[in-house]
């Protein structure tokens, strides 16, 4: 039995009150990290290989089904506003479609094909990057579109919370978190879930820090939606230029980005 299917280490849930049931939650939560620092080496090798490939204008792709292509489309999304990216860099995919985001679709998961169709109507660059999610490892959406892609020396990886899976089998990076029974017996969207973000934060972060798209510690390309973020922004620039609140908004403002009213006033 897969890992993620095992019996919860807890039983009664329902008999249990409700500190005790959070308590016990929290410490499941702490068991992640632990898991993900094992599975270090490889996200950095992964790392190290898709950066260049983005540099030579591949894309990154996420594919999923479930909770795990919904974490994709997540971490796909917040890309463009934090790294100010276009929308076409980092894309998330989950089987279904877009519907299937907040509604699940019926045995979508089970096509072995439509993941690669899927993918290819996004266009093909030799340099692209398919990552497959799948807590399991076993859904036959991620492994079709994954092997695929390696079947024309596409760059994979997948992000998964079992051991020695058929998707593993099928891809150049197989990443395996192994978080151990979820609280509630099979709900990887807990522990399993968890993990896979974490390690989603990292692969993406990573790759827009070496892309240059952070300067310091600072979101210099972020997109400028909200007036929290026009406040951040104004911050940024007031500590780079010490100009004052009104004028550093001013500059923020006139040219569109952190970085870029930054390398107007020095270029002055």
């Amino acid at each position: 039995m897969n890992t993620t299917e095992s019996n919860s280490l807890y039983n009664n849930l329902e008999k249990l009150d409700i500190a005790t049931l959070l308590m016990n939650i929290n410490q499941e939560d702490h068991k992640v990290a632990v898991a993900v620092e094992k599975a270090l080496p490889l996200i950095i090798a992964l790392v190290e290989q898709i950066v260049p490939r983005m540099e030579q204008g591949g894309r990154l792709f996420y594919i999923g089904a479930g909770t795990s292509g919904r974490l994709g489309i997540l971490d796909a999304s917040e890309c463009p506003p934090t790294f100010g990216v276009s929308y076409d860099r980092v894309i998330g995919i989950i089987a279904g479609g877009d519907k299937a985001i907040r509604k699940a679709v019926e045995n979508a998961e089970d096509d072995q094909n439509q993941a690669w169709k899927d993918i290819c109507a996004y266009g093909f660059h030799a340099s692209d990057i398919v990552i497959g999610i799948a807590a399991s490892g076993t859904t036959p959406y991620v492994i079709g579109g994954v092997k695929q892609a390696k079947g024309i020396n596409l760059l994979t990886a997948c992000i998964t919370c079992n051991a020695d899976t058929p998707l593993a089998h099928e891809v150049d990076f197989p990443i395996e978190v192994i978080v151990g029974p979820e609280f509630v017996t099979g709900s990887t969207r807990m522990k399993a879930g968890t993990a896979q973000k974490l390690v989603l934060n990292m692969i993406s972060t990573s790759v827009m820090i070496k892309l240059g798209r952070v300067k310091g510690n600072k979101m210099v390309d972020m997109q400028l939606s909200n007036e929290k973020l026009v406040k951040r922004g104004t911050r940024m620039i007031a500590e780079a230029t010490g100009l004052k609140e009104e004028e550093s908004k001013n500059l923020l403002l006139k040219h569109g980005s952190v970085r870029a009213a930054i390398k107007a006033f020095y270029q002055k």
